[in-house]
């Protein structure tokens, strides 16, 4: 058998999100009101966050149903999506690894961001909301909310870092064809973008800077909310709709995994994929997984970062929060992985990285795009530079393998295309690519 490729039955879409908080060691360490430096009172989120977004963020109970209306929105832009076994390359790399990938850039907007958009944008109709702001780094977020948006008839407005924004124009033609307004940040719509250009007119811009620009547009224009594509536990949580399908198409495989990889930004896709089985390992019911986030070596949060509190956005107008961060005023150098130039990262990944539950490893721009170049030549489909340090992760523990001839199961989380970020990989064969550090 040349190919293996696990598929499931729309029927058999998950009914429920898992979420992680009901089984950590340890109680998350609460967000901080950063006036008064004590645990956030939930009607102060709701300037920004619509009601029941901040229930789930608060959530303890194990699984929490999604409603009818999002299954048939995840359905309609291409839920269930496919496991597959990477048999070429398995055979290029000459291992006896056997490595799978999660196919999440199947979705319409390319990659695994629907999976919260559909249900941020759900949530925020239902209460009345006419209007969301947010950011995004490379564009796969804007593109899944801009999509979103569109499928409730919502408006968009997305403050794009502006490195993304002229390194990745079809990013935002895609923005835009679903109706969305997109901007380069920092941008002249808000009083914290107009001060950071005065400084500096020709500002990179960093998603820390694009989140406090969301903010402020939500704070201060009516009907209007803010939406996150990360860190925040509500988001992570919409994504374990990935990690649970995962569950199921190993278990048709009768296969149990020995290495879980994802890339780590923010940490919602890594978390969307590893927590539910990270769950069962937590409740004692799985044993010997890895857990492996991978991140660049531009902005190495987890294996460089201090676990303390920090704001979550450059201007500091977000509560404080517990994770391993570079400082929430750190710019990150350009690379191509936009997605992944966060300073921080979600709490609870952090907690669990502090325990020892998860590892972290963290890749130069050029090593990362070379193993992109690999996926693409042997298995056919074009990585997005944030899914190329999965893939190098994955890589390099299969000629691990192969040296000590080992039979590992490897999964990783092949989190989005790389169609709109062929000029990355053009400079990387052009020898025009620096490391990014």
């Amino acid at each position: 058998m040349l190919e293996q490729k696990v598929t499931l039955e729309p029927e058999e879409m998950p009914k429920k999100w898992y979420n992680i908080l009901a089984d950590l060691p340890e109680p998350l360490p609460p967000p901080l009101d950063p006036e008064t430096k004590e645990p956030v009172k939930p009607e102060k989120l709701e300037l920004i966050f619509p009601r029941e977004l901040i229930r789930q963020e608060m959530a303890r109970e194990r699984y929490i149903r999604i409603p009818e209306e999002v299954r048939d929105a995840y359905f309609q832009i291409g839920r269930p999506t496919p496991l597959y076994r990477a048999r070429r390359l398995e055979r290029y790399l000459g291992t006896p690894a056997r490595i799978y990938y999660k196919r999440e850039d199947v979705s319409f907007a390319g990659s695994h961001k629907p999976n919260t958009a559909v249900a941020q944008a759900y949530y925020n109709l239902r209460e009345g909301v006419e209007r969301l702001a947010t950011e995004t780094g490379a564009g796969q977020w804007g593109t899944a909310l801009s999509l979103a948006g569109a499928l409730f008839g919502i408006d968009v407005t997305v403050f794009m870092v502006a490195v993304s924004y002229h390194q990745k124009p079809y990013r935002r033609v895609m923005m835009e064809l679903y109706g969305a307004q997109v901007v380069p940040s920092p941008s002249e719509l808000t009083e914290y973008g107009r001060k950071l250009r005065a400084e500096n007119p020709g500002h990179p811009g960093s998603l820390g800077i694009a989140i406090s620009e969301a903010i402020e547009m939500a704070v201060r224009h009516e009907n209007t909310k803010y939406s996150l594509g990360s860190v925040l536990n509500h988001v992570l949580l919409h994504q374990t709709i990935v990690g649970q399908e995962v569950l199921l198409q190993l278990e048709k495989l009768d296969v149990t995994p020995d290495v879980m990889i994802g890339c780590v930004g923010g940490g919602s896709n890594f978390a969307g994929f590893a927590y539910p089985m990270l769950g069962r390992k937590l409740r004692g019911e799985q044993d010997d997984v890895r857990f492996i986030g991978v991140e660049p070596a531009a902005c190495p949060t987890l294996t460089k970062g201090e676990y303390r509190y920090d704001y979550g956005d450059t201007a500091g107008m977000t509560p404080l929060l517990k994770m391993y961060t570079l400082g929430h005023e750190f710019v990150p150098s350009p690379i191509h992985a936009g997605g992944l130039r966060y300073h921080g990262d979600a709490p609870s990944l952090c907690l669990l990285y502090h325990r020892g539950y998860i590892e972290a490893v963290a890749y130069e721009q050029t090593s990362t795009f070379e193993a992109g170049r690999i996926f693409a030549k042997t298995e056919g489909v074009i990585p997005a530079p944030e899914t190329c340090h999965a893939v190098r992760a994955a890589i390099d523990i299969a000629l691990k393998c192969k040296r000590k001839d080992e039979e590992l199961t490897i999964v990783f989380n092949f989190s989005g295309h790389g169609l709109l970020d062929l000029q990355g990989y053009r400079d990387y064969m052009e020898g025009r690519l620096g490391q990014g550090a």
